[in-house]
């Protein structure tokens, strides 16, 4: 099922919530419905058939229409509907951002930190996976994902603990989950102490993303920041 057959399910869910259907036996017919949803009569009896075999409704046809009320399966969709919503609304950040960068070459100083233990160890702990020894830095294309990659420390991050060792000191590095051309999960880090400026992405995962995605200098990338998830 595609995710657009989905929201008309739960859309129909709504509709029928509206007349009733939540809390007790409502009669509806599929003109009424089609009336209701701006589809024809067909679609809306297909529809009802479709909520009925998926335990989202129960139903029995009479001639005046459909006995109609929302099952337990249904009243869950709903809540889970209710919930992203709220969620939505009432969280004072954005549940994902997204950012465009072009690939090019960096200086390999990911690699250099990212393999020092300290790091490495927490972010197999707090990210669930081990990263492959380097990063992907990509460089912002637009004023506006430079300022949402600015506003994106103020939000909730997976924090990464600074530490010292005999040498010198290494600060704090924040984490955000990221899915990276839809396709590969992994997390954009960014440190207290970094060359980079804030039109720079560097991007961790478990594997190689250049040889996974097939990316070279100049190739554009979307990163979906996941803060939803932290």
């Amino acid at each position: 099922m595609t995710e657009r057959q989905e929201w008309q399910h739960v859309y129909l869910l709504l509709k029928l919530s509206e007349v009733g259907a939540y809390r007790r036996v409502v009669k509806v017919s599929t003109e009424f419905l089609a009336e209701k949803l701006g589809v024809s009569q067909q679609t809306a009896s297909r529809y009802l058939i479709e909520l009925e075999r998926k335990g989202w409704i129960k139903r029995n046809i009479t001639p005046e229409g459909s006995i109609v009320k929302i099952d337990v399966t249904g009243t869950r969709e709903l809540f889970k509907l209710y919930s992203n919503l709220k969620n939505m609304l009432e969280t004072p950040y954005p549940l994902t951002v997204t950012l465009e960068g072009t690939v090019f070459t960096g200086l390999g100083e990911g690699a250099y930190y990212i393999s020092k233990e300290n790091y490495l160890k927490q972010i197999t702990e707090k990210l669930g996976f081990e990263p492959y020894p380097g990063t992907l830095n990509l460089k912002l294309n637009s004023d506006y994902d430079i300022k949402t990659r600015i506003e994106l420390e103020t939000y909730p991050a997976i924090e990464v603990e600074g530490f010292k060792n005999a040498d010198r000191s290494f600060g704090l590095v924040k984490c955000y989950p990221v899915i990276i051309d839809n396709k590969v999960k992994g997390a954009l880090v960014i440190a207290t102490r970094s060359h980079h400026d804030t039109s720079v992405l560097e991007i961790i995962a478990p594997t190689l993303l250049r040889k996974q995605l097939n990316l070279k200098d100049g190739h554009k990338v979307t990163v979906k920041v996941v803060l939803s998830s932290i």
